[in-house]
């Protein structure tokens, strides 16, 4: 009998250590990064209450599908991406960099079809 109760406390101590895991991995954008990416989408599509929700929870998409460390990572390769010359070539064609653009392309792919 105790061995069946103990099993229970393990196998509930470990889901809720999923659960926490997978709770700090959602929210680990800071809250100054979630407000500008709802800035910035407001601005691009329209204000009001309506675009708020669909911003926020375009952003809340992302970060459940990409952490913020590769988030920081491709926006950082898209500004670069913005800087004319020869220099910054190796942002619009090295391998590493056009992957981690892809990655956020497809969060916020994913984000467009669940959230608009």
């Amino acid at each position: 009998m105790r061995g069946a109760i103990a099993a229970m406390v393990l196998t509930f101590l470990a889901g809720s250590a999923a659960a926490q895991d997978l709770q700090a991995r959602l929210n680990d954008y800071p809250t100054e990064a979630r407000a500008d990416y709802v800035f910035g989408c407001m601005a691009v599509n329209g204000q009001g209450r309506d675009v708020l929700r669909k911003c926020s929870c375009s952003i809340d998409v992302i970060a459940s599908l990409l952490p913020y460390e590769k988030y920081v990572e491709a926006e950082t390769v898209l500004s670069m991406q913005q800087v004319g010359g020869e220099r910054m070539s190796i942002f619009r064609t090295a391998a590493p960099a056009k992957a981690l653009v892809a990655d956020l392309r497809r969060a916020q792919a994913e984000a467009e079809i669940l959230c608009f």
